[in-house]
């Protein structure tokens, strides 16, 4: 009975131990007088995400015909993307929709030709499928992107 006593009064005393200090606030040190840049909160990164999007379909409204309407756009940027991932049944009744909308499909089909011919996507590389596709979108011409290469070797 005795060691039960001390076991729960060492528990108490540890818990009000690590509240105590939990609670105290802790000041990072940096290294140097450098400061690292401050996190977005998510309202700032939900309103940078809307502002991108508007720019994207803005972008995207320049476009000749009904391939830049933002159903069209939207639609279309997500079957490319559902093709990419080899979601082709997915994609097929999202291609209905398109379709419904009256959206060209010709527009579809070079993006996707854009998309595919550029390659794969390197997995370490900053660049999204979205961002690919987007740019495949607008600019159905558009070179792949080319890597940064090292410099070469000095000739012996």
């Amino acid at each position: 009975m005795l060691f039960s006593v001390r076991l729960l009064s060492a528990l108490v005393i540890g818990g009000f131990v690590l509240t105590a200090t939990a609670s105290v606030p802790v000041f990072a040190q940096t290294t140097n007088g450098e400061q690292k840049p401050a996190e977005q909160s998510p309202e700032e990164q939900a309103k940078e995400a809307q502002r991108r999007s508007i720019e994207e379909f803005n972008q995207a409204a320049k476009l000749p015909g009904n391939a830049g309407l933002p159903e069209c756009v939207w639609s279309g940027r997500r079957i490319a993307m559902l093709l990419w991932r080899d979601d082709i049944d997915t994609a097929r009744r999202h291609l209905e929709l398109y379709e419904r909308f009256g959206c060209p499909t010709e527009h579809l089909k070079i993006a996707f030709r854009c998309l595919v011919r550029q390659g794969n996507i390197d997995s370490k590389a900053q660049e999204r499928l979205s961002e690919r596709v987007h740019m495949c979108w607008v600019n159905p011409d558009s070179t792949p992107p080319v890597p940064a290469q090292a410099p070469p070797a000095p000739a012996q």
